[in-house]
């Protein structure tokens, strides 16, 4: 086996040019060296109640470096290989900030990340040239992993045998293919709870309910996603109670107990009062008795006695001719003639008529 060639001998220019480059590469290194020593974020959360979507983390800490710290965060989809910062759109603003927290929830009527599909986001820090090794959060879909609150205003009317209820959304879910239902949890004060639902409308009745009874209810919303058939139900509202109302048939046998019980008191006020007048009879005559009075001419007489008021009396009370309107004769035998005027003296003192024969 023949050795291998000799290199032939370098002059004193081509050494000296080759150690230039192996110095500028030794110093090239330190720098490459530095990027890694910035650390990561740590703890990363993604918070999503309701319409509300935000990252937050744990603040980078550098001994001995006043210099500020940045943030960027990016995000991508399952289906993409591409990371996009959040902040390209203008909508949300997670480029380059000194917050240790990103609100990617939605502004108005837009979506910024797609509900149904699973997202990833990641995180890294920045000093000036130094950047950190980027922290990337396990994936989630907002559909899917959602806290739902409980339906807001939440506003009952009792009515007959029945309670009406009106309420809102917990969230406006109008901005991507997303509907609400709504679920009613009740029961009686002293009952088993019962359930009744789905409702799509936010005004629902519940009916077939006992008439002045005392019923307590709870609402709950559950979250569709219509793109990716997804359900997510939600948290029950507070425990409020209501009185129901009176229905019509209750309300028509209350007026005929009223009425046949004032009736029936009446007659018993009746009775009673015809029994005390009948046991005290004396002395309720006694009470409605009306004291004796002076007639008006003889009060007159005893104001004035120099009034000739008792001469006009005497005037008016003076015997007036008899006057008959026809005349009867009547005989009798001697006998019977005699005992009837012996009977009449007898009854009378006064003057005695003979009869006529």
């Amino acid at each position: 086996m023949r050795p291998p060639p000799l290199l032939p001998p370098l002059s004193p220019l081509s050494l000296l040019s080759l150690l230039l480059l192996l110095g500028g590469r030794g110093a090239a290194a330190p720098p490459a060296d530095s990027l890694s020593q910035l650390p990561a974020p740590r703890n990363p959360k993604v918070r999503l109640y309701n319409a509300e979507q935000v990252l937050s983390w744990e603040p980078v800490s550098l001994s001995n470096d006043t210099r500020p710290v940045v943030y960027q965060v990016q995000h991508k989809y399952r289906s993409s290989s591409t990371w996009y910062d959040l902040g390209d759109k203008g909508e949300v603003n997670c480029m380059n900030i000194t917050t240790t927290e990103c609100d990617f929830t939605r502004k108005g009527s837009s979506v910024f990340l797609r509900p149904e599909l699973d997202t990833f986001l990641r995180v890294r820090a920045k000093v000036d040239d130094l950047v950190s090794p980027w922290l990337t959060v396990p994936s989630f879909r907002y559909c899917r992993n959602v806290t739902v609150g409980p339906p807001e205003n939440i506003w009952v009317t009792p009515g007959e045998g029945s309670l009406i209820i009106r309420l809102s959304s917990p969230f406006d879910v109008r901005a991507f293919s997303a509907t609400f239902l709504y679920y009613v949890h009740y029961w009686e004060k002293t009952g088993i709870q019962q359930v009744k639902g789905p409702f799509r409308s936010t005004s629902i009745v519940l009916n077939d309910l006992k008439p002045l009874r005392e019923y307590c209810l709870q609402v709950k919303a559950q979250l569709v996603c219509e793109k990716g058939n997804i359900s997510r139900p939600g948290h029950l509202s507070n425990v409020s109670c209501y009185k129901t109302a009176m229905d019509a048939a209750t309300k028509l046998q209350q007026i005929i107990v009223i009425a046949v019980g004032l009736f029936l008191f009446l007659s018993m006020l009746a009775g009673a009062c015809f029994f005390l007048v009948l046991k005290y009879r004396g002395l309720v005559k006694y009470w409605f008795h009306s004291p004796p009075s002076i007639p008006l001419q003889i009060e007159e007489y005893l104001k004035d006695p120099a009034q000739p008021i008792l001469e006009a009396l005497d005037k008016d009370s003076s015997p007036k001719d008899d006057a008959w309107d026809s005349v009867s004769v009547v005989s009798f035998p001697e006998k019977e003639q005699e005992d009837v005027l012996q009977s009449t003296l007898h009854q009378s003192p006064g003057p005695v008529q003979q009869p006529v024969g």
